[in-house]
Protein backbone atom coordinates (compact mmCIF):
# COMPACT_ATOMS: atom_id res chain seq x y z
CA UNK A 1 0.00 0.00 0.00
CA UNK A 2 1.57 3.28 -1.23
CA UNK A 3 1.08 6.52 0.80
CA UNK A 4 0.11 9.57 -0.65
CA UNK A 5 -0.11 12.94 0.36
CA UNK A 6 -3.62 14.48 0.11
CA UNK A 7 -4.05 17.31 -2.09
CA UNK A 8 -3.55 21.26 -0.76
CA UNK A 9 -6.46 22.48 0.47
CA UNK A 10 -5.57 26.28 0.16
CA UNK A 11 -4.38 28.31 -2.28
CA UNK A 12 -1.17 29.79 -0.09
CA UNK A 13 -0.45 25.53 0.27
CA UNK A 14 -1.00 24.94 -3.63
CA UNK A 15 1.28 27.96 -4.37
CA UNK A 16 3.56 26.72 -1.73
CA UNK A 17 3.75 23.10 -4.04
CA UNK A 18 4.34 24.65 -6.98
CA UNK A 19 7.09 27.11 -6.45
CA UNK A 20 9.89 24.75 -7.13
CA UNK A 21 8.23 24.08 -10.39
CA UNK A 22 7.64 27.81 -11.11
CA UNK A 23 10.78 28.66 -10.79
CA UNK A 24 12.65 25.84 -12.71
CA UNK A 25 10.36 26.87 -15.45
CA UNK A 26 11.52 30.02 -15.74
CA UNK A 27 14.96 30.70 -16.95
CA UNK A 28 15.57 34.27 -14.87
CA UNK A 29 14.42 32.12 -11.74
CA UNK A 30 16.48 29.27 -12.51
CA UNK A 31 19.66 31.51 -12.40
CA UNK A 32 18.77 33.84 -9.60
CA UNK A 33 17.78 30.19 -7.36
CA UNK A 34 15.85 31.80 -4.80
CA UNK A 35 13.70 29.52 -2.66
CA UNK A 36 10.18 30.32 -0.97
CA UNK A 37 10.69 30.30 2.68
CA UNK A 38 7.13 31.31 4.12
CA UNK A 39 3.61 32.44 2.02
CA UNK A 40 0.71 33.14 3.39
CA UNK A 41 -1.96 35.11 2.50
CA UNK A 42 -0.55 38.32 0.78
CA UNK A 43 2.96 37.48 2.09
CA UNK A 44 5.87 35.60 0.67
CA UNK A 45 9.51 35.00 2.36
CA UNK A 46 12.38 33.79 -0.01
CA UNK A 47 15.62 33.05 0.64
CA UNK A 48 18.91 33.72 -1.39
CA UNK A 49 21.77 32.01 -0.90
CA UNK A 50 24.85 33.57 -1.42
CA UNK A 51 26.90 32.65 -5.09
CA UNK A 52 30.25 33.88 -5.76
CA UNK A 53 28.59 34.72 -9.39
CA UNK A 54 26.43 37.39 -8.27
CA UNK A 55 29.67 39.38 -6.76
CA UNK A 56 29.19 43.15 -7.94
CA UNK A 57 32.77 43.94 -6.09
CA UNK A 58 35.06 41.82 -6.11
CA UNK A 59 37.69 43.66 -3.93
CA UNK A 60 34.84 43.33 -1.46
CA UNK A 61 32.73 40.50 -2.19
CA UNK A 62 29.59 42.33 -1.75
CA UNK A 63 27.05 40.89 -4.57
CA UNK A 64 25.76 43.29 -7.10
CA UNK A 65 22.84 45.73 -6.78
CA UNK A 66 20.93 44.26 -9.39
CA UNK A 67 20.58 40.78 -7.58
CA UNK A 68 19.02 42.76 -4.65
CA UNK A 69 16.72 44.01 -7.21
CA UNK A 70 15.89 40.65 -8.89
CA UNK A 71 15.32 39.23 -5.37
CA UNK A 72 12.88 41.67 -4.37
CA UNK A 73 10.74 41.85 -7.66
CA UNK A 74 10.27 38.25 -7.34
CA UNK A 75 9.11 38.02 -3.79
CA UNK A 76 6.61 40.96 -4.09
CA UNK A 77 5.50 38.76 -7.20
CA UNK A 78 5.13 36.04 -4.76
CA UNK A 79 3.32 37.94 -2.08
CA UNK A 80 0.94 38.85 -4.94
CA UNK A 81 -0.10 35.43 -6.03
CA UNK A 82 -0.71 34.38 -2.50
CA UNK A 83 -3.34 37.37 -2.21
CA UNK A 84 -5.03 35.97 -5.54
CA UNK A 85 -7.47 33.42 -5.16
CA UNK A 86 -5.80 31.16 -7.55
CA UNK A 87 -2.85 31.33 -10.10
CA UNK A 88 -3.30 34.21 -12.65
CA UNK A 89 -0.07 35.70 -14.56
CA UNK A 90 1.47 38.68 -13.23
CA UNK A 91 3.86 41.17 -14.53
CA UNK A 92 5.74 44.13 -13.06
CA UNK A 93 4.26 47.18 -13.70
CA UNK A 94 6.55 49.31 -11.76
CA UNK A 95 9.34 48.49 -9.09
CA UNK A 96 11.32 51.48 -7.01
CA UNK A 97 13.99 49.54 -5.13
CA UNK A 98 15.60 52.02 -2.08
CA UNK A 99 19.33 50.75 -1.08
CA UNK A 100 20.01 51.58 2.41
CA UNK A 101 23.27 50.12 2.41
CA UNK A 102 25.99 47.08 0.84
CA UNK A 103 24.81 43.29 1.68
CA UNK A 104 27.24 41.81 4.07
CA UNK A 105 30.02 40.18 1.59
CA UNK A 106 29.44 36.14 1.50
CA UNK A 107 26.27 35.88 3.57
CA UNK A 108 23.03 35.37 2.12
CA UNK A 109 19.88 37.25 1.93
CA UNK A 110 16.25 37.54 2.57
CA UNK A 111 13.16 39.18 1.25
CA UNK A 112 9.59 39.48 2.40
CA UNK A 113 6.85 40.95 0.34
CA UNK A 114 3.34 41.88 1.16
CA UNK A 115 0.64 42.25 -1.09
CA UNK A 116 -1.10 45.17 0.84
CA UNK A 117 -3.66 46.45 -1.57
CA UNK A 118 -5.01 44.05 -4.34
CA UNK A 119 -7.38 45.61 -7.37
CA UNK A 120 -9.24 43.87 -10.04
CA UNK A 121 -6.12 44.41 -12.38
CA UNK A 122 -3.19 45.89 -10.62
CA UNK A 123 -2.03 44.62 -7.07
CA UNK A 124 0.36 46.73 -5.06
CA UNK A 125 3.56 45.60 -2.43
CA UNK A 126 6.40 46.41 -0.93
CA UNK A 127 9.14 44.38 0.94
CA UNK A 128 12.74 44.56 2.57
CA UNK A 129 16.01 42.34 1.40
CA UNK A 130 17.79 41.84 4.46
CA UNK A 131 20.38 38.96 5.93
CA UNK A 132 19.18 38.07 8.78
CA UNK A 133 17.25 41.35 10.85
CA UNK A 134 14.43 43.08 8.65
CA UNK A 135 14.80 45.52 10.86
CA UNK A 136 18.53 46.23 9.29
CA UNK A 137 17.56 46.13 6.05
CA UNK A 138 19.69 45.90 2.66
CA UNK A 139 16.97 47.56 0.53
CA UNK A 140 13.24 48.13 0.47
CA UNK A 141 10.94 48.11 -2.67
CA UNK A 142 7.71 49.23 -3.87
CA UNK A 143 6.16 47.41 -6.51
CA UNK A 144 2.86 47.38 -8.57
CA UNK A 145 1.76 44.55 -10.45
CA UNK A 146 -0.61 43.96 -13.83
CA UNK A 147 -2.64 40.58 -13.40
CA UNK A 148 -2.11 39.60 -16.99
CA UNK A 149 -5.31 37.28 -17.65
CA UNK A 150 -7.13 38.51 -20.89
CA UNK A 151 -10.31 39.06 -18.03
CA UNK A 152 -8.50 41.63 -16.12
CA UNK A 153 -6.31 42.87 -19.12
CA UNK A 154 -9.62 43.68 -20.87
CA UNK A 155 -11.02 45.37 -17.95
CA UNK A 156 -8.06 47.58 -16.95
CA UNK A 157 -8.06 48.41 -20.96
CA UNK A 158 -11.62 49.82 -20.81
CA UNK A 159 -11.60 51.81 -17.66
CA UNK A 160 -8.18 53.85 -19.41
CA UNK A 161 -8.15 53.86 -22.43
CA UNK A 162 -10.85 56.41 -24.54
CA UNK A 163 -12.87 54.29 -27.06
CA UNK A 164 -10.85 54.36 -30.64
CA UNK A 165 -12.56 52.88 -33.89
CA UNK A 166 -11.16 49.60 -34.83
CA UNK A 167 -9.01 49.04 -31.33
CA UNK A 168 -9.57 45.91 -29.47
CA UNK A 169 -8.94 42.14 -30.47
CA UNK A 170 -7.08 41.97 -33.97
CA UNK A 171 -7.14 45.94 -34.85
CA UNK A 172 -5.33 48.94 -33.31
CA UNK A 173 -2.94 49.56 -30.64
CA UNK A 174 -1.66 47.23 -27.49
CA UNK A 175 -1.42 49.99 -24.81
CA UNK A 176 0.19 47.44 -22.26
CA UNK A 177 3.23 45.13 -23.20
CA UNK A 178 2.41 41.12 -23.10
Amino acid sequence: MSHTEPPPSSWTEQLRALAPAMMAASPYARALGAELGEVERGMALLRLPYQNAFIGDPSTGVIAGGVVTALLDQTCGYAVWSALDGFAPIATLDLRIDYMRPARPRESLQARAECYKLGRAIAFARGLAFETDPADPVAAAQGVFVLTDKKAGAELRRRSLPAVEGAGEGGGHEPLAR
